[in-house]
């Protein structure tokens, strides 16, 4: 049995799970009626899960969000055009129609309609597959099957909208466009662009740390970019969750993260069954931080190492007093001495008086 643990934490701790290599396109497109302060359309386009450019059409604005996308637009105009086009005309000109419509059947007066339109490639095979999620007031409301092209319900109140969208034949054929054809290719565009900064990848500097021995034990990673990962604890190779607290990912002033997860145990004999994972999403290789306690760093001072620092004090302390008590008496003495007649000098007088 122990023989089988240990295989079993070698092939935990050493081999990769195989993954295919995924990169996605999605657009989060909304829609509002009704609210002050919000614009009525805008999008914002994410490649893998990077913010790459910007549309407020109530406000006429359309711009890249990274360095590469500008070089995009700039050496590409067509694509600059076309996502101009998408912002203030084509959304504006379907989702006013649809938001409409929603808000007189549904009978709401402040509405919030978002779609995201998606495709995403494996680049092991070069096959593309798509997706078209929509989202009512915060709530999941329809998805589009592209095999039949008809919508599917996610709630009761969608059941009515349904209806009334498969029989929207321009709006299903402007998604199936969308996702098979325009979305593929602006995948490729964004890829061929931004390649080396989507797949830059900064691996974390992981410690453990601990304020006091009956404190939980924070696995701590720092200076990993990009955003996308993944940090828990195993027990025997399984992920757990009872006991563990999870942090957010904070920004570091260099334009890396980090992040920490928590983790209460009870039994220190048991430690080293546990282990700290770091991973980023779709990657295949980990970080694993076996919780030993001998790399637990902590600001506490441990009981053993306060004896000599101890000693060194008493020893200062009894220096500093026997010397402040010699001065002491010396200082009296010299006092004492100052007040007293000199014999040598009685002896001068007496002589000078006999001459």
């Amino acid at each position: 049995m122990k023989n089988q643990m240990c295989l079993f934490f070698l092939l935990f701790l050493f081999c990769h799970i195989s993954s295919a290599v995924k990169h996605s396109f999605k657009c989060y497109r909304t829609a509002s009626s009704g609210l002050q302060n919000v614009s009525e359309f805008m999008f914002f386009g994410k490649v893998d899960d990077v913010v790459v450019n910007q549309c407020d059409s109530t406000n006429k604005i359309f711009k890249p969000k990274q360095d590469w996308v500008v070089k995009l637009y700039n050496e590409d105009p067509e694509v600059l055009q076309a996502g101009r086009q998408e912002c203030f005309v084509i959304i504006p000109f379907f989702f006013k129609h649809v938001i409409y419509n929603l808000t007189r059947t549904l009978q709401t007066e402040g509405a919030i309609l978002q779609c995201i339109p998606g495709c995403e490639l494996d680049e092991t095979t070069g096959q593309f597959s798509g997706f078209v999620h929509c989202g009512y007031n915060g709530e999941d409301f329809l998805r589009l099957d592209l095999k039949t092209l008809k919508w599917i319900a996610l709630s009761p109140q969608a059941s009515i909208i349904k209806q009334i969208w498969d029989r929207n034949t321009t709006i299903i054929e402007y998604y199936k466009d969308l996702i098979n054809h325009r979305f593929p290719y602006l995948l490729q565009r964004f890829l061929e662009y931004g390649r080396k900064s989507l797949m830059r990848t900064d691996p974390p500097s992981v410690s453990l740390l601990q304020k006091t021995p009956s404190s939980a034990v924070s696995c701590h990673a720092t200076g990993f970019y990009p955003d996308r990962a993944l940090m828990f604890w195993s027990k025997d190779g399984e992920e757990i969750h009872e006991g563990v607290e999870h942090g957010e990912i904070l920004p570091n002033h260099d334009g890396t993260f980090q992040m920490s997860v928590d983790l209460n145990v009870s039994s220190a004999e048991d430690w080293r069954r546990y282990h700290c994972v770091f991973q980023f999403v779709g990657a295949v290789d980990r970080i694993i931080t076996e919780l030993d306690g001998t790399l637990i760093r902590t600001n506490r001072v441990k009981p053993d190492n306060l004896t000599v620092p101890v000693i060194a004090a008493v020893v200062v302390v009894v220096v500093m007093a026997t010397a402040g008590g010699y001065m002491a008496y010396k200082m009296k003495k010299e006092a004492e001495d100052s007040t007293e007649p000199r014999e040598d000098t009685n002896l001068n007088t007496e002589t000078n008086t006999a001459h």
